[in-house]
């Protein structure tokens, strides 16, 4: 890493630098940092399978290859903003969330910070509000798109009023908050087909036949278990963490 001493596994191999260190002991260092946070690497290789995924059809700047229905006029341009934005903030929030990256580099965790809130999550919000607002996908969609815009851009801006104030133990707790807010776009892909499951045997029934009114109702309940899941999930644990501290 840029500006960092290299570690004493390395020295020990006989390396004064990590360019001429061999490859498997760069990935063994990096793999023992990494599993102080067992977090960390499931995350970090779901996030890339996610970008990989779903940013391909995008790059080609082609409306029709989008995989979100157009609500409006202006729809294509704002969801190429948000998913631009998004894809930043999902990116620099992991590095700030990882804890070995967070104090190896304190200046670096402190750049990449702003560029996490002002370069990705209250832009990336904001678009993502606009979207909710006309979304395709019916009323229950749009309330949670718009009310979880709202608590993530708002739990971004706290966390960072926290840091400027130096109360960081608030502002990684607010943090950790906002980043849940921006993975909800994976957690949400992830309930889909459960939900479609549960509801597709009632498509005569429950919703006479009506595959739109279904659609709707799979997208809204997936859109309100893809934030509100994991932010009680987050709560749950923090309070739980804090009972054995005492």
């Amino acid at each position: 890493m840029v500006g960092s001493t290299p570690p004493p596994a390395l020295v020990r191999a006989g390396c004064p630098g990590v360019r001429a260190v061999p490859s498997v002991i760069i990935m063994t260092w990096l793999t023992t940092k990494a599993t102080r946070a067992p977090w960390v690497l499931p995350v970090g290789a779901l996030i890339a399978v996610f970008l990989v995924y779903s940013l391909p059809p995008y790059l080609t700047f082609d409306p029709a290859l989008s995989r979100v229905p157009a609500g409006f006029w202006l729809h294509y341009p704002t969801l190429l903003l948000h998913i631009t934005f998004g894809s930043v903030a999902m990116v620099g929030g992991f590095l700030q969330v990882w804890p070995w990256f967070r104090s190896a580099h304190p200046r670096l965790h402190a750049k990449v910070g702003r560029i996490y809130v002002f370069g990705g999550v209250l832009p990336a919000a904001t678009m993502a509000f606009i979207l909710g607002f006309t979304s395709p996908f019916g009323p229950i969609t749009r309330a949670s798109d718009m009310l979880g815009a709202v608590l993530w851009f708002t739990a971004t801006l706290i966390g960072y009023r926290k840091a400027r104030a130096k109360d960081f133990r608030a502002h990684r707790t607010w943090m950790v908050r906002s980043y849940v807010l921006t993975l909800s776009t994976i957690t949400n892909r992830l309930w889909g087909p459960i939900v479609a499951l549960v509801l597709a045997p009632g498509l005569d029934t429950t919703f006479g036949g009506s595959e739109l009114a279904m659609g709707q109702a799979i997208a809204g309940i997936t859109a309100w278990l893809g934030w509100t899941v994991p932010l009680v999930l987050l709560e749950w644990f923090g309070t739980r963490r804090r009972q054995v501290a005492r």
